[in-house]
């Protein structure tokens, strides 16, 4: 018996489940950042990116609904810079208790704290940032994007593994590379692991001209190592970096062997399915960001199929229960943090063509489960919204 057949048949044994009056309206809100020039433009980002991924989510709940008699919408709200950012949340909030939120970190903040987003359930799908999961966190904000320290304990988990111990580091200066950087170190002494040397990206020369000249000098300061660490979240200079060393090692982390949340070359777990029925939406490939509000619509869907409410305060509890559970197409069931709404879920390590592993890694333990050993734990948690809630 299939999952969906399964399912249905549950439904059927609850009483009146199917005559439910129940219309779940979610808001996908963004707010329009201008994207800082890189070196290269071979990888524009669609403009539809992060949407897609709710409007995927929506197709996914509605396959369920036809049977209950659920009703799902989306309702797409762009602010462009310099627009009102708190106007339109306002404003969705009026319309909706449900938002997933594009928006850098502060943004999502600031929409969590106003006096309309009590008893919200804000979903945070693109702000990888580890404070606003931590001692800025807030009790109506989950978080269905992994942080930066998810994905880089994901990678040193893989480098203690494979015993790669000779690390160093070039990090760039952009907010997301500092902040990248800054969660790699903290991976780096999780796993007490440390950095023989680290450089800064320096270069505003054209690399596409100057990289066979300019990288080997720039990497021979470093001298000997394993791997070669690159906090690159811009894609601006980490493509010019392998092959180019003066030394022949491994690049990981923002190039080379990366940990992400999602990639098109994810097959196992039906994901093959999954990736072909998201190609055949969108004429394109799932994109972390993609992932993250699918995840979020998907959440909302499963919570109102088993618990048969469209509840918000219902909802939320549910999802933050150990009887919540979302098949994430990436080999184990993912679910939520009780300790500060970020949903679990397993890192693909991958390079361009392959998944090389996935994560957590065989051999990392933790005493309720191996997916806590990304990111940061309870015991380490500084997050207090969620108690007090």
């Amino acid at each position: 018996m299939t999952k969906l057949y399964r399912l249905i048949a549950a439904i059927i044994l609850i009483p009146g489940a199917a005559w439910a009056d129940i219309a779940i309206s979610v808001t996908y809100l963004q707010l329009q950042v201008p994207r800082q020039p890189t070196l290269s433009n071979l990888d524009p980002l669609p403009d539809d990116l992060g949407v897609a991924g709710a409007e995927f989510g929506l197709a996914d709940n509605l396959t369920t609904a036809k049977f209950l008699g659920h009703e799902y919408t989306l309702t797409v709200t762009s602010v462009p810079e310099g627009g009102d950012w708190l106007a339109a949340a306002r404003k969705a909030l009026s319309e909706s208790l449900f938002v997933i939120l594009d928006a850098p970190a502060q943004a999502q903040l600031d929409v969590a704290d106003l006096q309309e987003a009590t008893g919200a359930v804000l979903f945070n799908a693109s702000a990888p940032d580890v404070a606003i999961r931590d001692d800025a966190c807030r009790a109506n904000l989950l978080h269905t994007l992994p942080s930066d320290t998810m994905r880089t304990d994901a990678l040193v988990q893989f480098l203690v593994k494979r015993r790669w111990e000779e690390l160093v580091l070039i990090a760039g200066d952009n907010p997301g590379d500092q902040a990248f950087a800054a969660a790699l170190k903290r991976s780096l002494r999780k796993f007490r692991l440390d950095l023989k040397a680290e450089k800064a990206w320096i270069f505003n020369a054209d690399m596409r001209r100057n990289a066979t000249q300019e990288v080997p000098l720039f990497t021979q300061e470093l001298g000997d190592y394993d791997v070669l660490l690159i906090a690159d979240e811009l894609d601006d200079f980490g493509r010019y970096i392998a092959f180019n060393t003066w030394e022949a090692r491994p690049v990981a982390g923002s190039e080379g062997l990366q940990p992400v949340t999602w990639s098109r070359v994810v097959e196992q777990w039906g994901a093959v399915q999954m990736q072909n029925r998201f190609s055949d939406q969108t004429g394109r490939a799932m994109m972390p960001k993609d992932y993250a509000a699918w995840a979020a619509y998907r959440s909302l869907g499963e919570a109102v199929t088993r618990t048969q409410s469209d509840a918000p305060e219902v909802l939320r509890a549910y999802m933050l229960s150990d009887e919540f559970e979302l098949a994430g197409f990436k080999g184990r069931a993912m679910n939520f943090r009780l300790w500060n709404g970020q949903m679990r879920q397993p890192i693909p390590l991958v390079t361009d063509r392959a998944v090389v592993a996935m994560a957590p890694l065989e051999g990392f333990l933790h005493e309720h489960t191996e997916l806590d050993t990304l990111g940061i734990d309870q015991a380490e948690s500084q997050c207090r919204a969620f108690k007090e809630h």
